[in-house]
């Protein structure tokens, strides 16, 4: 009777052993790489702790004054002034990345121009508004939409200047306060000469336009009163009246309903139009979240440990092959 093992079986019983020693020689590793590890820090545990406080410390105070702040201010420019305020407000983002804190200060009139980082202006776009009894401008926004997509000519530089508000939006590094930044921004903003003439004529113009469509709605009711009372007579008086379709009754009636409708119109602009460019709300000291905000503190003292280790071990594998090296020389 034979008592070799089959070949089989001993080939699985050494894989086996193989195996349990390669998982073995694995955790021997982790043990001595842990080991080494701890090693490392109790050996260095002064310059990682100068680290930690350091960078702590360093984080700390990027932390409290890396603060940024979104400012958002709508404006309406009027009387065509919209090329006027996207370049002022160019000139002025010109001069903040210059770091020119004298025009900042005695043209603008901010009190501490360091406090704003950016400037931008952008129009808020309205395509209903800005073909609303405008045939001509649905009439642009068809022929630029032949040769373009819908959303580029909505957005296209030509397009957005002629909708009717425009947001300013600048970032400051701390809260800012309302009569040190923007009411200078908005007086700089108005201080245009020519356009604060064009201002007060098309002021006085529209008062000037609202008064007279009164009159006209006024002559237009003593028409139609007129009117009524003929009318009230004839039924009286029992007799049968033709009126001629040449009366122009329902062009009259029209004409007061559009004068009415721009009446209702002409008084909201008027709200607007006592300024140049005219401030319809202001959004403040919006917290700029980031994704280090407040993580500063924490991510520097990692960060320092972890070049730290990078550098000793670049060191310990210099002078381990500068050793070879010697070595090999000799």
């Amino acid at each position: 009777m034979s008592t070799k093992l089959p070949e089989k079986a001993t080939n699985e019983e050494i894989d086996i052993f193989q195996l349990s020693k390669s998982i073995g020689g694995f955790f021997d590793r982790i043990n001595a790489f842990i080991f080494r590890t701890i090693q490392f820090f109790i050996r260095n545990w002064i310059i990682v702790l100068v680290l930690v406080v350091l960078g702590f410390g360093l984080g700390w105070y990027l932390d409290s004054n890396k603060k940024t702040f979104q400012n958002q201010i709508i404006v309406t420019p009027n009387f065509e002034s919209v090329d006027y305020l996207y370049t002022k407000i160019d000139l002025i983002e010109a001069k903040i990345l210059s770091g020119d804190t004298v025009f900042l200060k005695n043209v603008v009139g901010i009190a501490h121009p360091k406090t704003i980082k950016k400037i931008e202006i952008k129009p808020i776009a309205d395509v209903y508004k800005f073909i609303e009894d405008k045939e001509q401008n649905f009439e642009l926004i068809k022929l630029m939409a032949e040769v373009g997509e819908v959303k580029k000519v909505l957005e296209d530089n030509v397009t957005s200047k002629n909708y009717t508000f425009h947001t300013i939006s600048f970032i400051s590094n701390k809260a800012i306060n309302e009569k040190e930044i923007v009411e200078p921004l908005l007086r700089y903003l108005n201080s245009s000469e020519y356009f604060t003439e064009v201002q007060k004529i098309g002021y006085k113009n529209l008062e000037q336009q609202i008064i007279q469509n009164d009159t006209i709605i006024a002559q237009i009711d003593n028409v139609l009163n007129g009117f009524s009372n003929t009318v009230k007579n004839n039924t009286k008086s029992d007799k049968l009246v033709y009126y001629n379709e040449n009366t122009q009754l329902n062009e009259i009636i029209k004409t007061k309903q559009l004068l009415v409708k721009e009446q209702g119109k002409n008084r909201l602009n008027l709200i607007s139009c006592d300024k140049l460019i005219k401030e319809i709300s202001l959004t403040s000291n919006i917290d700029d979240h980031k994704i280090v905000d407040g993580k500063f503190k924490f991510f520097l003292p990692v960060l320092f440990c972890f070049l730290f280790i990078l550098i000793s071990l670049f060191q310990k594998f210099y002078r381990k092959q500068l050793l070879k090296s010697q070595q090999f020389q000799q």
